[in-house]
């Protein structure tokens, strides 16, 4: 297992999944804090990075395309302090850093993840019911249905509507886009019966947002609403589960092949970089001892 804990948050890699839990500091985002804790597979991931500055370096996740709602919904326009999958690392953790680095690199080149687009989403998205405030009106989705209610801000021609209900199955998409300068931000969902777009200022199935605090939070619904609707590369959307089948009884799985040398050799050097880091202060005991395992248990 590979563990880097932070004040902007704590990651978590065990050989299958990476764990993103967002920090309590007060620069972390809205969005970060009211999203939790994030479980990545490790077949979601297309790559990790980790780049150092004088004070504090930064680590970054590259996901699959499709892999995740959230990403899709708000095309990728997620600013700084409310992306989950950035990391700001401390000067003294960035030994820690580059060794979950080459945790996760090692695991994908093991298990052949490729880096090309999925055609389902490997990420369940934000959890539901949720409602969110922001802008000149409140989203609120069940699972089944969004309701748009307007503050006393929104324009006549959505307030003289009155509260709309938007059943899921009318919704061909959604978006989220930020508030950039002097151009105000959305949250719009494009409906069968209505597809026509006018300015969210004035669109009855769009909240227009000003720039405000918890504009980032309408990412929220925007991604809890495309988890649910087919994904894009074609494939259906997720039915809500039903009794269980059956399992069927399953093959035996081949006994694990030996290490190569050339990977036995690897190990053995990766446990002389460890004790370096160790030994220079870089590791503390507990983390030397928790990399020490992760390697004795793969060779």
């Amino acid at each position: 297992m590979a563990e880097i804990i932070q004040k902007d948050g704590t990651w978590v890699f065990d050989g299958d999944t990476l764990r993103l839990t967002p920090g309590r500091d007060k620069n972390v985002g809205l969005l970060r804090r009211e999203l939790g804790e994030l479980v990545v597979p490790l077949r979601a991931l297309a790559g990790i990075s980790f780049e150092q500055g004088k004070k504090s370096g930064r680590l970054r996740l590259r996901l699959r395309d499709g892999a995740d709602p959230l990403l899709h919904a708000t095309g990728g326009r997620l600013a700084e302090p409310h992306d989950p999958y950035q990391l700001i690392v401390d000067a003294d953790r960035y030994g820690v850093a580059e060794y979950l680095v080459d945790e996760v690199r090692n695991a994908l080149l093991l298990e052949q993840v490729p880096s090309d687009p999925v055609d389902a989403y490997l990420l369940a998205g934000p959890s539901v019911p949720l409602s969110v405030t922001a802008g000149d009106g409140t989203a609120s989705f069940d699972g089944e249905r969004v309701r748009l209610e307007w503050k006393w801000q929104a324009e006549d021609s959505k307030s003289a509507g009155g509260p709309r209900t938007l059943p899921l199955a009318d919704i061909t998409a959604v978006e989220w886009q930020p508030s950039a300068g002097l151009e105000n931000g959305h949250l719009r969902f494009t409906v069968r019966a209505a597809p026509t777009k006018v300015p969210p200022k004035y669109d009855p199935n769009a909240v227009e947002l000003w720039g405000f605090k918890k504009d980032p939070l309408m990412a929220l619904v925007a991604a809890a609403v495309q988890a649910r609707l087919p994904h894009p590369a074609g494939a259906p959307a997720l039915e809500p589960a039903g009794p269980a089948e059956p399992a069927a009884t399953p093959a035996p799985a081949p006994a694990p092949a030996a290490a190569p040398k050339d990977d036995h050799d690897a190990l053995l050097r990766r446990l002389r970089e460890l004790g370096e880091l160790h030994r220079s202060g870089v590791l503390t005991d507990e983390e030397f001892t928790l990399a020490k395992q992760a390697i004795l248990r793969r060779m």
